[in-house]
């Protein structure tokens, strides 16, 4: 198998290993209710996790979900909504208020289950009293340039929102069962999508704390806003959580043996680093390039051949404006300087399929990348500086598209030693 070939098949079985339908299964509440079973949630796999939970339910559902413009799927009785990512929008906060409706009127008797993966943060925008959508655009903006690692965004989001931090799963007296596919380092369930309906102990003073650690230059009316009881989220002991549950049905971990599997049956061994790694993601790269080399090199830690997997969520930190390309992008770039002239290669691509606003997953390198950059007279360190990654892969032919995967257990990389 060839050198990408072998990469894409690493790829797409990590996906496979995170498909819903196998940890809903594991996880189907149980007894069933009394009364009503209604399905929310939110992420760009809510579709399709809700079109699994209806092949493996045993009565009737009704609910609805949200997930990103044409990542929809067919459902026989859940409907689905569509809203922007990762940019919100009014048909966002139109769904987060069907969520609020949906299950306003269930009884203790009834049931809901929530289906929870990445995106939900920007899917269901819920602006508290005083602030707008446009507000919640801005502050969606100001974290996605900061820098900030995924665990303190979210501190920040839920304590700005009428809809995350648990907020959602308060609004109802049924009992609440969150399924839930993790897109966060270390999978905790109260950060993934914000935790609509799953609360954490964080504080609106740790909220406060974050702006002022990463210099977040939050408009006056959310600062207001935070240094108020009304940003207070419920607190995980709050008597509204009774009875409800959550459980991670699919995450990095899980994907990243599966894929650690097809390495073996090639031949090449597999390392898998770490699924939970974060940081800025040129510098996750220098660091993932430096163990490459020196398996390329000297044979150590690893004996060729070998491929390196990681997982997690890296961030980039924007340093210019009109720049495109997600954070595996800017990975791939970072790593294909480091690598330059090495028999290594690799994948970098986000496991939902879409790696920041473009419509690739992510991309591949290899040793010749930097060289073929410079015979395309692109400035491969110009081209990272300005955060445009997306156009020097899309000049090379090195995108990896996939179209959406229906899943989402966040960054998938794989670096193959030859």
């Amino acid at each position: 198998m060839k050198d990408r070939e072998l990469l894409e098949a690493m790829f797409a079985e990590a996906v496979k290993a995170a498909e819903p339908i196998n940890g809903i299964k594991k996880h189907l509440p149980t007894p069933p209710p009394n009364g009503r079973t209604v399905v929310i949630g939110a992420g760009k796999g809510a579709a399709q996790m809700a079109a699994a939970l209806e092949q493996v339910w045993p009565g009737d559902l009704s609910g609805v979900v949200v997930t990103r413009y044409g990542y929809g799927c067919a459902t026989q009785s859940i409907e689905i909504i569509e809203a922007a990512h990762p940019v919100p929008d009014a048909a966002g906060l139109a769904a987060s208020e069907r969520l609020f409706a949906t299950i306003a009127d269930l009884k203790e008797d009834d049931l809901v289950i929530a289906l929870i993966c990445g995106g939900g943060s920007a899917l269901l925008p819920a602006p508290p009293q005083g602030l707008t959508l446009d507000d919640e655009i801005k502050l969606n903006e100001i974290l996605l340039a900061s820098g900030a690692p995924i665990s303190a965004m979210n501190v920040v989001r839920k304590h700005l929102s009428r809809i995350k931090g648990g907020r959602l799963g308060a609004a109802t007296r049924a009992r609440v069962v969150s399924l839930i596919v993790s897109d966060i380092p270390g999978d905790y369930p109260a950060f993934v999508a914000s935790g609509p309906t799953v609360p954490d102990p964080s504080t609106r003073h740790d909220a406060l704390e974050i702006v002022e650690q990463y210099k977040l230059q939050l408009p006056p009316p959310m600062m207001e806003y935070l240094k108020t009881p009304d940003a207070d989220a419920p607190h995980p002991d709050d008597a509204c959580f009774a009875g409800h549950e959550h459980f991670i049905i699919a995450s990095a971990a899980v994907s990243l043996e599966a894929a650690a599997e097809v390495a073996r049956r090639q031949g090449v061994t597999p390392y898998i680093l770490s699924d939970a790694i974060e940081g800025e993601a040129r510098d996750v790269a220098m660091v993932h390039a430096a163990i490459a080399r020196e398996v390329s090199q000297r044979k150590r830690p690893f004996a060729k051949p070998a491929v390196l997997l990681s997982g997690g969520e890296t961030t980039v930190t924007l340093r210019a404006k009109g720049g495109k390309g997600g954070r595996n992008g800017e990975f791939a770039l970072a790593l294909a300087l480091a690598i330059d002239g090495e028999t290594i290669s690799a994948l970098a691509a986000d496991t939902d399929g879409i790696d920041g606003s473009e419509k690739n997953a992510g991309a591949f390198v290899d040793g010749t990348t930097a060289r073929r950059l410079r015979a395309a007279r692109l400035n491969g360190r110009q081209l990272l500086a300005d955060n445009n990654s997306y156009h020097c892969f899309s000049a090379l032919g090195d995108l990896f598209v996939t179209g959406p995967t229906g899943t989402n257990v966040n960054d998938f990389r794989a670096i193959l030693i030859r």
